[in-house]
């Protein structure tokens, strides 16, 4: 695993050993990053369900203001941690360690990009979507990833899904304000 872009570009980022943590691939992470693109300089960035946080930190090496890196394990934190040292990036992210469904039911900050990414099969993104318009800013973009045999609402609040992005066996699905063209 690597930085594609930004500051930290070709920095190698260190994963949690063993199969607790799902690591996006190179191909969907720049696919992600294709897609919101032009969205990303200056904004607020949640990496749910973090894992390593590669894409908070790409996120932050491609000119995000501040990122959010929240997950429940400890040692998926620790490689968020030394992630975010190996490249620089610790200055304007905050790690959280905390249940998503919880952190987001009292969450007080807002954000413009959402990333979740959450473990296969459990019906965490049925859970934890309607909570998150609550937390977006009005210009807001939800990025989730999933098996493709998973099917996400088409609104969730002010929230619609805008578009789905296959590759192989993972789903790219991409939500934004209804208010919003685009995408």
């Amino acid at each position: 695993m690597r930085v594609i872009t930004g500051t930290a570009r070709g920095r190698k980022l260190v994963t949690v050993a063993g199969n607790e943590v799902r690591p996006t691939t190179d191909n969907v992470k720049e696919s992600v990053f294709s897609i919101i693109q032009f969205g990303i300089e200056g904004r607020r960035f949640l990496d749910a369900f973090a894992g390593s946080g590669q894409m908070g930190v790409e996120a932050l090496s491609r000119g995000a203001e501040s990122a959010v890196f929240l997950d429940n394990s400890r040692r998926s934190l620790d490689a968020v941690r030394k992630n975010l040292l190996q490249t620089g990036l610790q200055e304007r992210a905050e790690v959280i360690c905390a249940d998503t469904v919880l952190y987001l039911r009292s969450c007080k900050k807002t954000f413009d990009i959402a990333y979740l990414d959450p473990p296969y099969q459990q019906g965490l993104l049925q859970k934890t979507l309607p909570l998150l318009p609550a937390v977006m800013s009005k210009s807001g973009v939800i990025v989730c990833e999933h098996p493709t045999e998973e099917q996400l609402p088409q609104e969730i609040g002010s929230f619609a899904l805008k578009k789905n992005y296959k590759y192989g066996k993972i789903m790219i699905s991409v939500y934004s304000s209804k208010e919003v063209e685009g995408l």
